[in-house]
């Protein structure tokens, strides 16, 4: 099977020892609560469907952490850790899952649904394409309002086929609207290989439609991401408009964890794994001197605590209480 493009070894960007500390301990932050919400999932405390972002990580952190804390993102069923980047402590996100009352959704959402108008995190969304109108309001009402706020929305390969995505470009192009839209390109759309999906292979040509820029990178590679997320992060708040980035990427399981990932070639999912993005990050800290293989250890055992803190947390959260089975809805009976 046909790779997309050959991946390119870790780019040689600028970035101080603070800035990449951030950048690693957000991917294991992702990594490591995705690994566990495995564990958790097999063990029974958690139902429906699961989708994990393993292999990903480099596209939400390069481009959220390159954001300030009052922009807004909107996410997909693979939601997990577009919360974590975005800030929404890993107790709260945990506990989500375990459908508990002390959830960023209060136990109303579940891994598809995350939510947290603390952190303008505008939702995670299980139908294909529709977190994209809701960014595209965020940037309206950041226009409206008039403030410097910018809005990102992340999504697959396979909502670029989507009416709302062609609807959506064309009225932020129209009014000039500060949103950046994220294409995580991992290839596959459940079990539809891209290439078979799309006349357009390249998705980030589909923005020369409407005259924005459209732009394609290395996906696992966060220094990449994050230097063409700052500058359409940069136009966007100066009032540049939107950008469509194209991140080629991919997942390392199944679409959920309820698939078998029988469909993909092996040697595909092997010439990917060994683009893993923590890895390259870690091998360029230690090459740069900005931190010791030491200190990058020292973050990971932060982080399995943190996680294991998290879990404990979901486990002892009360459940939602019968009571309030009905707040939280508007309507009401005729």
């Amino acid at each position: 099977m046909t790779m997309v493009q050959q991946q390119l070894p870790p780019t040689r960007y600028h970035i101080d020892r603070p800035e990449a500390l951030v950048l690693y301990r957000d991917m294991v932050l992702g990594r490591t609560f995705e690994d566990t919400c495995a564990q958790m999932y097999y063990r029974g405390k958690m139902f429906g469907f699961v989708h994990l972002y393993n292999g990903q990580e480099a596209v939400s952190t390069g481009v959220i952490k390159a954001m300030r804390p009052d922009d807004y993102v909107t996410s997909t069923y693979r939601d997990h850790v577009h919360a974590l980047s975005k800030g929404v402590p890993a107790r709260s996100v945990m506990a989500e899952l375990f459908g508990k009352a002390t959830g960023c959704s209060k136990g109303r959402g579940g891994s598809m649904h995350l939510f947290s108008a603390e952190h303008n995190l505008l939702g995670g969304f299980a139908f294909v394409a529709e977190g994209i109108p809701i960014a595209t309001g965020a940037g309206f009402t950041a226009v409206y309002k008039g403030t410097d706020q910018v809005s990102a929305c992340f999504f697959g390969d396979g909502a670029t086929n989507n009416g709302q995505f062609f609807e959506c470009l064309n009225m932020a192009a129209l009014w000039n609207l500060p949103v950046l839209y994220v294409v995580e390109n991992n290839l596959w759309s459940i079990g539809m290989y891209h290439h078979r999906a799309s006349s357009v292979i390249e998705i980030y040509k589909k923005a020369d439609a409407f005259g924005i820029p459209g732009v394609r990178v290395d996906g696992m590679d966060v220094l990449a991401v994050r230097a063409v997320a700052k500058e359409a992060i940069e136009r966007a708040r100066a009032g540049g408009g939107p950008t469509l980035i194209e991140c080629t990427t991919y997942r390392f399981r199944g679409h959920s964890l309820a698939d078998p990932d029988e469909l993909r070639d092996p040697a595909e999912k092997e010439f990917w794994r060994k683009q893993d993005p923590i890895p390259r990050l870690a091998a360029f800290v230690r090459e740069q001197e900005l931190a010791s293989a030491e200190e990058l250890k020292a973050i990971d055992q932060e982080i399995r605590a943190e996680i294991d803190d998290a879990v404990l947390f979901a486990e002892e959260s009360p459940e939602p209480p019968i009571d309030e089975l009905y707040r939280f809805q508007f309507a009401e009976d005729a």
